[in-house]
Parts: C-alpha cells; structure tokens; sequence
C-alpha cells in the first residue's frame, strides 16, 4: 500500500506503507489512515530525522570496517539516507514556507 505526503510547498512525495511508518516513527508520529505535520513541528522532526540518518551512515561506516562488501548494501537498497532524502527535503522546504505537511492512506 502507498502513502502519500501533501505540502502546499512542495510536490507529492510517495511511499510505501512500511517506509512510510518507520519514517514517521522517527519523527514522533504514527501513521494512521490521515495525519499531519504541522508547520511548528517541522524543525524538531527535521532534527529528529537527520540524527537518525546520521546513526544509520556511523552504522554503515561500521559495517564496512568489517569488511562488508559494498554489494551487499546495496543489494538491501541503501541506507535511510537513500530512502528518507525525499521526505526530509519536502520537511525542509515546508518548514521553510511555513506550511504544513498530510498524509493519508
């Protein structure tokens, strides 16, 4: 199943159901049938995410210090970096433009 995140500010972004959840999760917010994101949460959801991209890259950077081979990350399709830059960017313009970000199922 599909989500899609709406911003006055920015254009659709579309997921998954399961990224989707993880992603919201990290930002303190649960993925139920609508939401919101509002303009004033934006700053702290925005730091929330990128400290958790930034613990996922330490961890990667650790993986491969253990002699992980690069093919093998990228066969599990990159790190949440890869997988929430189109989220954070559309908080990042919201916050910018103060306009809030929704969802629904």
């Amino acid at each position: 199943m599909l989500v899609t995140f709406q911003s006055p500010a920015t254009p659709e972004v579309v997921m998954l159901r399961d990224l989707a959840q993880y992603l919201l999760g990290l930002v303190g917010k649960r993925l139920d049938t609508r939401g919101v994101i509002l303009h004033d949460e934006l700053p702290r959801a925005i730091r929330r995410l990128e400290a958790a991209i930034s613990e996922d890259e330490k961890a990667e950077i650790v993986l491969e210090s253990l002699q992980y081979s690069r093919e093998r990350r990228q066969e599990s399709g990159g790190g949440l970096s890869q997988r929430a830059w189109p989220f954070l960017d559309m908080m990042r313009e919201a916050c910018q433009q103060k306009a809030d970000i929704i969802w629904g199922l």
